[in-house]
């Protein structure tokens, strides 16, 4: 836990500039936009997880929440709304940007759509995520959306360029238009303890972000162990990230609901210690809408209705979209269809 000083302190940082307008809430508590705090040690050395309790709480999501119905079709809709459309292969092209950028305008078809009666929603995916070289193509296939672009940076997925390399590469993407930049964290600073270096290596990802929003991929599945995570999450928040997400995607092991109930309690507690909401990205591995819904229930249920939306939750995925298709299909018309009746692009 953090210190009587290291509380004041937060209080008296989110107090500058005027203080900042809300973007969430928690326990009553208006929470403003994260803008860091100076590393504390004590509090980082503190966390602790009792693997066997989050495991039972995580088993939970999966037995004993369920959404049925219109209910379901709504939280459907969330998730889709809450994506970030990715495409991250070795063999990407400009013109499947270009489809994939198509698909996230729309990302339901149109007679689907109005089966649901809900074309007066508008609705799309939050983001496309892409590697910086496609970055300009999804900017100008995106333009007039309202969706935001993504960039996958700092040597993605292992991280281990040179320093100076990352944060250049982090500078080109800000350039080249990306809204937001999903930066690798060095998971070596995590085995030897070294919080410090950490500390200043996301710092300086947050500096070269300038106005763009930074997630921090912390790569959970190389972490080994939960109390990593929870103290990993804890510099990446004390270091300025705006989100923090589980994995790159190509680890062994990625997004896992025990992983994602650790996040979200580091979360919890920073902001109710620092009064700074910070958004969270489960990423790898999310397949299908019934894994949505699981997701979308821990959010609700660790950090509230207030983290449900784009601005504090997203979802790193591409092959889910089209599960959830297929089951709001199911849901207007009482069958399900072929995968090939929903291509992703």
């Amino acid at each position: 836990m953090a210190t009587r000083e290291d509380r004041e302190t937060g209080t008296l940082a989110r107090r500058d500039d005027s203080a900042p307008e809300a973007i969430a809430t928690l326990e009553g508590q208006p929470l403003g936009p994260n803008r860091g705090m100076p590393l504390n040690l004590d509090w980082v050395r503190a966390v602790r997880v009792n693997t066997s309790a989050v495991e039972r709480r995580a088993q939970t999501l999966v037995t004993r929440r369920t959404v049925k119905k219109d209910w379901q079709a709504a939280w459907l809709l969330r998730a889709i709304s809450c994506m970030d459309l990715t495409t991250l292969s070795g063999d990407d092209t400009e013109e499947r940007v270009r489809r994939l950028c198509a698909k996230a305008r729309r990302p339901l078809r149109q007679d689907l759509v109005e089966r649901l009666g809900i074309a007066k929603l508008n609705l799309t995916v939050a983001a496309v995520c892409v590697y910086h070289t496609f970055v300009e193509a999804a900017v100008r296939a995106l333009e007039g959306s309202g969706i935001r672009v993504a960039a996958v940076s700092t040597g993605f997925p292992a991280g281990l360029s040179p320093l100076a390399e990352r944060v250049a590469e982090i500078r080109r993407s800000v350039e080249a238009g990306a809204h937001e930049i999903d930066i690798v964290i060095t998971r070596a600073h995590v085995f030897g303890g070294n919080w410090q270096a950490l500390y200043d290596e996301i710092a300086a990802f947050k500096q070269a972000c300038g106005a763009a929003h930074m997630k921090a991929i912390l790569g959970t599945g190389d972490l080994l162990t939960l109390r990593n995570v929870g103290r990993a999450s804890v510099v990446a928040m004390m270091a300025g990230a705006d989100f923090i997400k589980t994995s790159t995607g190509k680890e062994p092991t990625n997004a896992t609901l025990p992983v994602g109930l650790v996040m979200t309690r580091a979360i919890r507690n920073y902001a109710l210690e620092t009064g700074m909401a910070v958004g969270f990205k489960p990423a790898g591995g999310i397949r299908t809408a019934k894994q949505s819904l699981e997701w979308l229930a821990l959010i609700k249920e660790e950090l509230g209705p207030s983290w449900l939306r784009a601005e504090m939750f997203r979802f790193g995925a591409s092959g889910m979209l089209g599960d959830i298709e297929r089951q709001l299909e199911h849901h207007a018309t009482g069958r399900y269809s072929a995968d090939f009746r929903h291509p992703l692009a």
